[in-house]
């Protein structure tokens, strides 16, 4: 299973992530002590760091061939892993309406964030096996399409739309990468999008938060129904150019709900203020340009598995991390995204580090490509 490259990890992009990581521990300690008035989350938070550190060695030691080989096993087990979360407690743990949680013994494991890494892994292989469907018919694209559907309506039935737009959209990219008719890709993307609001529409929750979100009196009013937004604005707002300081915010105590989470941005804005949030869009602009880098560099050298897993993995944050900070700055409603590396979440955090380590990975893979060349 594992191999030497007699490579090395791109350092550059290896302390980059390991920076936003340690600067992501500090501000979760900064907002969920303020909270809750506990070290418990700092502790289970440096936890969650120190167990993704040492999946993403093992996954840096792991050779791509290993993941294409039993990408499909992983898929499966993610799928019965996401039918495990309708199961009544103590399996399965429902919050605030939503199925999305496995109970284990000190946390709850959420697969949908499982499946946004491994629905990239079993995709890239199967566009290697289907290129031939994909490329000169639609029926490639029509099983394509009934992979998304297949973890789509699983997510969906968990209420995690957002997580379903995502891996839809991150699989689209995919396809296009391979060479989809982009015709077809288009209306695929309208549809979902449609489908989308039409279960958004026909949602009372989410039909209501979008309608208050757009009501301009509501903005005018200061109206309670846009609290979390207007809150997380006043706090970035309150930050400026340099910040209240680390620790010094004030909404995380009372005022923003989930401000170890999904909010954390907001945070970062009122305690370090434009800066900081410039710093963090700094980190992630690099980690994002280093990413599809190395998915351009595996197509050149002709390693088509790789450089569509990092297409994948540099699309999904991409859109992760935008939309995370869309809600923060108030540009769209609020919904529950975490902001990778910062937010407070073992799932979230070690997803996300192995899909990161798989990106070094394949880094270190062109360089063998690259010497081979030479």
């Amino acid at each position: 299973m594992f191999e030497k490259t007699g490579n090395t990890p791109d350092k550059n992009l290896l302390v980059t992530i390991l920076i936003i990581m340690m600067f992501g521990w500090i501000m979760s300690f900064s907002a969920s002590i303020a909270h809750f008035g506990s070290y418990s989350y700092v502790i289970k938070q440096g936890l969650f760091i120190s167990l993704s550190i040492f999946i993403g060695f093992l996954v840096l030691k792991t050779p791509m061939s290993f993941y294409q080989k039993y990408s499909h096993i992983f898929f499966i087990l993610t799928i019965i892993l996401l039918i495990l979360v309708f199961f009544p407690e103590p399996i399965g743990k429902s919050v605030k309406g939503s199925s999305r949680w496995i109970n284990f013994v000190f946390f709850q494991f959420q697969p949908s964030e499982m499946m946004k890494i491994v629905i990239i892994l079993f995709m890239a292989s199967f566009l290697i096996r289907q290129e031939q469907q994909i490329t000169k018919s639609r029926k490639g694209l029509y099983k394509a399409l009934f992979i998304i559907l297949l973890s789509g309506i699983l997510t969906m039935l968990e209420t995690d739309l957002g997580a379903t737009i995502i891996i839809t959209f991150t699989i689209l990219v995919m396809l296009y990468i391979a060479g989809a008719y982009i015709k077809e890709l288009f209306l695929t993307g309208c549809l979902a999008l449609i489908f989308a609001g039409i279960y958004a529409w026909f949602d009372p929750v989410r039909s209501r938060r979008l309608i208050e979100f757009w009501e301009k009196d509501l903005w005018i009013n200061n109206s309670d129904k846009i609290y979390q937004t207007k809150q997380a604005l006043i706090g970035i707002a309150r930050g400026e150019w340099t910040g209240t300081g680390l620790g010094a915010g004030i909404q995380k105590y009372t005022k923003l709900p989930e401000p170890h989470t999904d909010m954390i941005f907001a945070i970062i804005g009122e305690e370090l203020g434009i800066i900081g949030m410039l710093f963090v869009l700094s980190c992630f602009s690099y980690i994002i340009y280093k990413g599809f880098t190395i998915a351009k560099k595996s197509l050149i050298y002709g390693n088509k598995y790789n450089s569509y897993v990092a297409f994948g993995i540099s699309s999904l944050f991409s859109m992760q991390i935008g939309v995370n900070i869309a809600m923060n700055l108030g540009l769209i409603p609020i919904k529950g995204f975490t902001l990778p590396l910062i937010s407070y979440g073992g799932s979230s955090m070690v997803f996300s580090v192995v899909s990161l380590a798989l990106l070094l990975r394949i880094g270190m893979e062109n360089k063998i490509n690259l010497n081979n060349k030479k």
